[in-house]
């Protein structure tokens, strides 16, 4: 009989921490990460946009939204987001030549993050195309 209401007593706790009420925050972006993949430093702006949805059931507010260094410039929505409503952080990198691996922290009132405090993730690979001089002489192929 006593494992019997254990039993219930976990249960109800695990219904009851189900059903906590406030705002939650889903990101559309797989594991929070957006790959630029291979990109050219000259036809790409860098922007990338994270869309997320607010789950919860009151409005969540984005209090801010920093990045790991100064390549990368974040951009967070100014109103709360209400509940089934999405929203956008907007992530500019600067394009520097070379791997991209940078962190961005959102700091929010959503229940569902320790803290309020989510991970987004930029990475890729940013390259700069070879330059061709047309007036430098073309090697030629050995004959046998």
């Amino acid at each position: 009989m006593k494992k019997f209401f254990t039993l219930i007593a976990i249960a109800a706790f695990g219904f009851a921490s189900q059903a906590q009420s406030g705002a939650k925050i889903e990101f559309s972006a797989k594991d929070n990460t957006i790959d630029y993949g291979t990109v050219s430093k000259n036809s790409d702006s860098g922007l990338r946009t994270f869309e997320f949805t607010n789950t919860g059931n009151e409005p969540l507010i984005i209090k801010d939204v920093k990045s790991s260094c100064g390549c990368t410039v974040p951009t967070k929505p100014t109103e709360p987001i209400l509940p089934g409503k999405t929203g956008k952080i907007d992530v500019k990198y600067n394009m520097n030549p070379g791997p991209i691996r940078k962190t961005i922290t959102v700091e929010s009132n959503a229940i569902n993050y320790e803290g309020g405090m989510v991970p987004l993730k930029i990475k890729g690979t940013v390259i700069v195309p070879e330059e061709v001089n047309m007036m430098e002489k073309k090697k030629s192929l050995p004959s046998n």
